[in-house]
Formats: structure tokens, C-alpha cells, sequence
């Protein structure tokens, strides 16, 4: 793992073992097991019901048997970075310092891969605590093009999934992400702008803004996630890169009438190299 005496730079040390650099210098508060408990059963009501706040999942929970504040729901929810999603008036007031970028794809043909890429994060539940998950997805394809998993939710493991996806694959013409902190923050919007990529961010609340990206997080979390409940997390990153090696090459996809995320990407880009 990590040597902080070693001359090799931490940052380099986190990049080998496949890291975030946020990892390294976080120190974890304990989390008691019935919260774990019962965030993974709040991470399981959101995929279902993502429309449901903290009142209604409350509620939800009520009768199942589980007693529990609406307030410490919502602490919960805020700790795993899930909020209600539902169609609002835009009322929300963001950071100042936050850049404000609008939503592109509404009418856009999106016709060829690389054309836009879309980003988002999500909570894992592991047998013991937890770690969030961010992928890069082509939207024509479905395509997972890099991911990364982190114990934080700090930029750092979005901007590093960014730059994998770039050094393979060129850069896209449009990201779409949500209005996220990690998001809308100097380095990776810096990391947009080097490569000329234009920025499309969702509406908040809005989640068919990015349907691809919440339909990738239901099908890893139902067909890897939860039922392997990985006990680390090298074990949660191993399991994750594999799955997603399944989904990219042998998951068949009704939309695509059966064919896999890398038969519409790579057939894609090359009627693209044909045509030039």
C-alpha cells in the first residue's frame, strides 16, 4: 500500500495501486453497524422509489418494522450523496463560486459514439462500511469507459476516472453531469476546458437528465453489488472491474436489440473512420 517515507511521490503511489489520492489522506469517522444497515437498505428504496424524500422513506421503513427519524434519514441520505428526485421549480441557490452550466442534450442527435459522454456517482454498500463509485458512460453506446471507487466524495477520483477515459479514447464532444460540488469544481471543470469538451449539467432533481447513468447504477448494484456485498475494498474494486468488463463485452442490451456496449461503440467509431 501507501509508504509515506518512500521518495516515490504519494501521488504516484495512489495512481500504482489504483487509488484515489483523496483515500490517502482521509481518516475515517466509525459509523455504527445499524446505520450501515440501514443505509444499505435506504440505498435500496432509492434505486426503487427515487422520488421518495426522507419523510416518505421514513415512512417506508416504518413498515417494515424499522423506527427512525425522518431526520436522521435525511443525515443518512446526505452522507451517501442521494437526494429525491422529482421535477421542481428552480429554486435552489447555488454556491456563488460554482459554475452554472446549462442542459445540452434536449433534441440532441446523438448519433455517433464519443459524441457525449456522461458522469455521475453512486453509493456501495459493502459488509462492512461503504465506498461511492464514479463512472464515465458513453450515451450512444451505454459503454462504461473508466470508473473509479473512492472513501470520499471529494473530486479528485472523478477527475482521475476523466483523465483515463480521455487517454484511451479522445475526448468526447459534450459531459453531461449533475450539478454536483465534485462536478462544478475548479479541477474538473479546468480538465473540460483543456480538452475544448463542451459542459451540459442536469436540471437538479432532474434525473431523466442522465437515465443512462441511473440505469447503469441499477443494473451493477442488483446483478454485482448486492449480492456479493464485497468485505473490502480492494475486493469491491476487483469485483466492480470485472463486472463491468461483463457488462462492456458479454451483457446483451434490449435497446441495442442485443448487442453489447462494445459492438455499438466500436462499430460505431469505425462507420465513423469509413466515412472520413
Amino acid at each position: 500500500m501507501i509508504d509515506r517515507n518512500h521518495p516515490l511521490p504519494i501521488k504516484r503511489q495512489a495512481e500504482l495501486v489504483g487509488i484515489s489520492r483523496g483515500t490517502v489522506y482521509y481518516h475515517p469517522e466509525p459509523i455504527p453497524e445499524a446505520d450501515l444497515r440501514l443505509m444499505r437498505r435506504l440505498d435500496e428504496l432509492h434505486l426503487e422509489h427515487p422520488f421518495a424524500g426522507a419523510r416518505m422513506l421514513r415512512d417506508m421503513l416504518a413498515r417494515e418494522g424499522t423506527v427512525v427519524g425522518r431526520r436522521h434519514v435525511g443525515t443518512l441520505m446526505r452522507r451517501m450523496g442521494i437526494e429525491a428526485l422529482y421535477r421542481k421549480p428552480n429554486t435552489s441557490k447555488r454556491h456563488p463560486k460554482h459554475a452554472v452550466y446549462p442542459y445540452l442534450l434536449r433534441g440532441l442527435d446523438i448519433d455517433r459514439a464519443n459524441r457525449v459522454w456522461a458522469m455521475d456517482i453512486t453509493y456501495v454498500p459493502m459488509a462492512r462500511g461503504f465506498v461511492y463509485l464514479c463512472a464515465v458512460l458513453d450515451w450512444l453506446s451505454r459503454r462504461v469507459l473508466a470508473h473509479r471507487l473512492s472513501i470520499t466524495m471529494e473530486a479528485d477520483f472523478c477527475v482521475e476516472a476523466l483523465e483515463e477515459a480521455i487517454a484511451k479514447y479522445g475526448a468526447p464532444d459534450i459531459m453531461n453531469t449533475d450539478q454536483g460540488s465534485q462536478f462544478t469544481g475548479a479541477e474538473f471543470i479546468g480538465k473540460l476546458d483543456e480538452h475544448h469538451i463542451a459542459i451540459s449539467m442536469d436540471g437538479r432533481g432532474q434525473w431523466r437528465d442522465n437515465v443512462f447513468v441511473e440505469r447503469l447504477w441499477r443494473s451493477v448494484k442488483y446483478e454485482d453489488i448486492y449480492l456479493k456485498a464485497y468485505d473490502s475494498v480492494s475486493a469491491a474494486r476487483a469485483g466492480i472491474a470485472a463486472y463491468f468488463d461483463f457488462y462492456n463485452t458479454r451483457r446483451p442490451h434490449s435497446a441495442h436489440e442485443g448487442r453489447t456496449p462494445d459492438e455499438v461503440y466500436f462499430a460505431s467509431l469505425g462507420a465513423l473512420k469509413e466515412a472520413a
